[in-house]
């Protein structure tokens, strides 16, 4: 079977399904204090089922691979990369006052973070198993940077306010059904690449 297209599938549809959550959520909590905190418990329901989706495929190439650090590592790394992607808007009020280089430097930093953030989570578990698994942190950033770029780009002219709450779901469900497919292809390549073959590969154990 084809290494590419079953991951693109499974992630995709793991990505998409397990986004609905904070798609519903951060309609219902719009611009409510509450919005923060639950938008990180979305997101450890997201990463969690994007990580399963992943790890179904990835397991029959690196059987020695533990699915539990893959799936809780990545459902923490999306709680945190929503946390980084939220705190410049929850908290605009503190970092408004303050030199305009401060806040440009930290939303570079935390930019740079949150794509990361789960290509580093993972990493933790890949590395035990490939050499030069750090490549795999560029490839999941690369995805998630693509993926939240298309995502703004059709979902934010879309947005209106007044609009009925099922439409502002659906608009943010259309938007992470591309999101989910773009990220789920550029780290499909990027797996099949670190993989070097669609066989199983040997554990690499690394202390």
């Amino acid at each position: 079977m084809s290494l590419l297209r079953d991951w693109t599938v499974s992630a995709t549809a793991g990505e998409f399904v397990g986004f609905l959550v904070p798609a519903v959520v951060g309609a219902v909590l719009f611009d409510s204090a509450a919005a923060l905190p639950a938008l990180m418990v979305a997101g450890v329901v997201e990463g969690s089922v994007l990580g399963w989706s992943q790890a179904r495929v990835l397991r029959h190439r690196l059987p020695a691979m533990s699915v539990r650090h893959w799936v809780l590592g990545t459902g923490v790394a999306a709680a945190c990369a929503y946390l980084l992607g939220m705190s410049p808007s929850t908290f605009y009020e503190t970092w408004s006052a303050w030199p305009v280089a401060i806040p440009i430097a930290l939303g570079v930093l935390f930019g740079v973070a949150l794509l990361g953030s789960i290509g580093v989570a993972q990493w933790l578990e890949l590395r035990r198993h490939l050499p030069r698994a750090g490549r795999w942190i560029v490839w999941t950033a690369g995805a998630w940077l693509a993926g939240l770029t298309l995502f703004l780009v059709v979902c934010t002219p879309l947005w209106q306010p007044g609009q009925p709450l099922w439409l502002t779901v659906a608009i943010g469900a259309l938007g992470g059904l591309l999101m989910a497919f773009v990220t789920a292809l550029v780290t499909g390549f990027g797996i099949r690449h670190l993989l070097g073959t669609e066989h199983p590969a040997a554990p690499v154990v690394r202390a």
